[in-house]
């Protein structure tokens, strides 16, 4: 989770929009509107979504590896962890 007040004012910034995204695909379903723009609309909050991720998850990888590790067993489970994140952020 980003902890610099920048860092933590943009991820907001990206889950507001993608809020809004979310909203007027909504609108855009109970007006009945046609196929390809709603598509469009959900590959858009889909990309919107995978960003926020990314940058979550480079915050994450900056604060996990940005210090060296105190063991060789908090190395290894610094490394499962972030395996674990990336497998379920690829499905």
């Amino acid at each position: 989770m980003p902890h610099s007040p920048e860092e933590k004012k943009k991820v907001l910034a990206r889950v507001k929009r993608i809020r809004g995204q979310c909203d007027a695909l909504e609108r855009a379903l109970e007006a009945g509107a046609d196929c390809h723009p709603v598509l469009q609309q959900i590959a858009a909050i889909r990309g919107a979504v995978n960003g926020l991720m990314s940058e979550v998850m480079e915050a994450h990888l900056r604060e996990e590896f940005g210090q060296p590790a105190q063991s060789e067993v908090q190395r290894a489970q610094r490394v499962a962890e972030m395996a674990s994140l990336i497998r379920s952020y690829l499905k």
